[in-house]
């Protein structure tokens, strides 16, 4: 009886040692994902009245709750029975991925004409307020769904040889780090103007070390924000490129001398780009067809 709770013990204690070592791997293989993820929902979160940030956090964080619950059952089952059918969706993602970065690069290199929009509260109605932050949730929770499978896709690429249980450990690990930890992150980095305004009215002198710090918090967030974005457009080009790269012989025997990091990026930016301007040819060709059947 002893000898077999001890085997059991043992067991478990092998199974949560390659879970651990298996997430370490998983976190850092999703980092590049997590960073935009960060970067888009701190974007998505900000621009809103301060008594509004946070429910409207809240309401994207709930509706990344329900993607998440959605996307994971999916893998696991592809996983135990077409798991080739996650190696596809890997690459698939990993074009998406580099078509992100690149077009970001583009919009940065090239800024478009129109700007983004901007939230007035002193303008609208609570009608049309509430409407308007339905819209940006949605778009959010839409966002966050295409990137939950990637992270989620690129976490079960990394165990796929595993055993079910620790692909099932592992992945809903990072899952709940993918919800919780970013969201969270987002929710002190948008309340950042806020605690430096309650730091300035703490003390009414304008030289106080309160004062100094408020405006450092204040003046420091949309640079976090535009840091985050510039980070995370490059990291969604590295995890890209690795993906090509560790999934595809032809980009892994690819000049073996070089440094595996300079051929991920630069094979993330070439996917990317490619993928960005087939998408902007197919976009013209579609507007000349329409135009012409209007004709």
């Amino acid at each position: 009886m002893a000898s077999g709770i001890l085997a059991v013990l043992d067991d478990i204690a092998v199974l949560l040692d390659d879970v651990a070592v298996m997430s370490k791997l998983a976190v850092r293989k999703t980092v590049g994902i997590l960073g935009d993820d960060l970067a888009v929902n701190a974007e998505k979160a900000s621009g809103f009245a301060s008594s509004r940030e946070l429910p409207v956090l809240w309401a994207i964080s709930k509706g990344s709750i329900l993607n998440k619950l959605i996307i994971l059952p999916v893998a696991f089952l592809l996983s135990a029975f077409l798991p080739w059918v996650v190696i596809v969706i890997l690459i698939i993602g990993g074009i998406y991925l580099s078509y992100e970065g690149a077009e970001k690069i583009y919009e940065f290199l090239f800024p478009p004409l129109h700007a983004k929009e901007v939230l007035d509260y002193t303008t609208l109605s609570q009608e049309e307020i509430i409407s308007f932050e339905k819209k940006r949730v949605k778009a959010a929770v839409i966002t966050d769904f295409i990137l939950s499978v990637e992270i989620v896709i690129i976490a079960l690429g990394t165990v796929v040889e595993e055993s079910i249980v620790t692909q099932i450990i592992v992945v809903s690990f990072i899952s709940v780090l993918a919800t919780v930890g970013v969201y969270g992150i987002v929710a002190l980095i948008v309340r950042m103007d806020e605690f430096g305004y309650s730091l300035i009215k703490r003390n009414a002198k304008e030289k106080s070390l309160s004062n100094k710090a408020g405006e450092i918090l204040i003046n420091a967030l949309p640079k976090i924000i535009r840091s985050l974005t510039i980070i995370g457009t490059l990291a969604l080009i590295m995890v890209s490129g690795g993906i090509f790269v560790h999934q595809l012989d032809f980009f892994h025997d690819f000049l073996p001398s070089v440094p595996s990091f300079i051929i991920q990026f630069f094979t993330g930016l070439l996917v990317g780009f490619c993928s960005y301007f087939l998408v902007l040819f197919i976009k013209k060709l579609w507007n000349i067809v329409k135009v012409s059947k209007v004709e």
